[in-house]
């Protein structure tokens, strides 16, 4: 079903969005949310990828209004599709460069279109500065069939200064009508009251120290052995096999396998992205990693660490010390996430605050809730600059 905000505010461009799957699943989860958000909004989209495979588990049954195009090399065949229906909104994400047979086909469509596309260089997310003085702002194309056109910076963020955040149009709604035993019944989860802690990282140095922890003191209990009992809950991929990996140690208390201990584990299958969402709000506590599900995680306002994407140049360090000056976030979440993002293991953990943390969530949520979103800043932007150009 599509969802359109103001019916009479915008037309529906055709709109093509290039992504490239490098390591993970990031970049394809963010434009896949994208795509979605844009057609719920009455928008058509293309979404070109190199490496559509993680959509067969994390969007299965597709979605109205989006059409998933393999970016081969070269386009070959597919090409044929701006005859029908030319490009008006060319979405760069994260840095990928159009393929050029693309640029130029569009520029030789150019007069039958009337216009040149709208040209968005969608970046990565950031708390840093400079995301506030260079969103929107213009990069003349010089050189190549598109030359004479622009680019422009787009910046999703945190403040009103930026792009704002990808969000779906009634998700408050959504949440206040979550049954969390309801949802735990149907992923086959024996829930008895356990707090809930999700999982979804790279390969932390810290995780043996956590699992550990929790092992033997629980949740609230980290100085001490009055904690309340926890269930993990792990996701599927690369946290899966940290997890055992670091059950291989034996040299700390391991979980129970009768349920009854202060530690039981269970290990989720692939998740689409709507219940990877709703495993978020199930949890008590939430473990993410990259960047659409850090976002997700403000959405859900409950307690989370992040696990930010490491960088050899150490440059996430900078980029997670914005992201948590942004969150308001207090001294023992900011412990925690230095432990949890060291580059070498950690013997201890600060205390997992829960209860400070997730005051510290929900506020966040409540004032990014207050900004456009993503997908509806990025409309309205186009809107402009399409009537601009004419």
């Amino acid at each position: 079903m599509r969802i359109v905000d103001n019916p009479g505010m915008y037309r529906s461009p055709q709109w093509d969005i290039f992504c490239k799957v490098i390591d993970n699943h990031g970049d394809i989860a963010v434009c896949w949310r994208l795509s979605t958000a844009l057609a719920a909004r009455g928008q058509n989209v293309r979404l070109w990828v190199n490496d559509a495979s993680a959509l067969q588990w994390m969007a299965p049954d597709g979605c109205d209004g989006v059409t998933v195009l393999p970016w081969l090399e070269p386009l070959g065949t597919n090409l044929q599709r701006l005859d029908a229906a030319p490009c008006e909104v060319l979405v760069e994400a994260f840095g990928c460069e159009v393929a050029p047979e693309f640029i130029a086909a569009c520029a030789d469509g150019e007069g039958a279109a009337g216009q040149k596309p709208v040209w968005i260089n969608l970046e990565y997310l950031t708390a840093e500065p400079y995301a506030e003085r260079n969103h929107a702002l213009p990069s003349p194309v010089w050189h190549g069939p598109a030359t004479g056109w622009t680019k422009w910076f787009f910046y999703p963020g945190f403040s009103a200064a930026t792009g704002g955040l990808l969000r779906e149009a009634g998700l408050a709604t959504q949440q206040a009508g979550f049954d969390r035993a309801a949802w735990l019944a149907r992923q086959g989860i024996v829930w008895q009251g356990e707090k809930l802690v999700s999982l979804f990282c790279y390969e932390p140095p810290a995780l043996t120290a956590l699992l550990a922890q929790l092992a033997k003191c629980g949740l609230g209990g980290l100085g001490g052995l009055d904690g309340q009992p926890v269930r993990l809950l792990v996701a599927a991929g690369r946290a899966n096999a940290a997890v055992k990996a670091a059950l291989n140690d034996k040299k700390w208390p391991q979980p129970s396998t009768d349920g009854r201990g202060q530690l039981s584990i269970s290990y989720l299958p692939w998740l689409v992205q709507n219940e990877f969402d709703h495993l978020l709000w199930a949890c008590d506590l939430n473990f993410v990693r990259g960047e659409d599900s850090v976002v997700r995680a403000l959405w859900a306002g409950k307690a989370f660490v992040w696990q930010i994407y490491p960088q050899s140049d150490q440059a996430h360090q900078r980029k997670l010390q914005a992201f948590l000056d942004v969150l308001q976030a207090p001294p023992s979440l900011r412990d925690f996430h230095r432990v949890w993002n060291a580059g070498e293991s950690a013997t201890a953990l600060p205390t997992l605050a829960t209860d400070d943390w997730t005051d510290c969530a929900r506020a966040a949520r409540q004032r990014l809730l207050a900004q456009d979103d993503l997908a509806t800043q990025l409309m309205r932007f186009v809107a402009q600059n399409r009537t601009a150009a004419t």
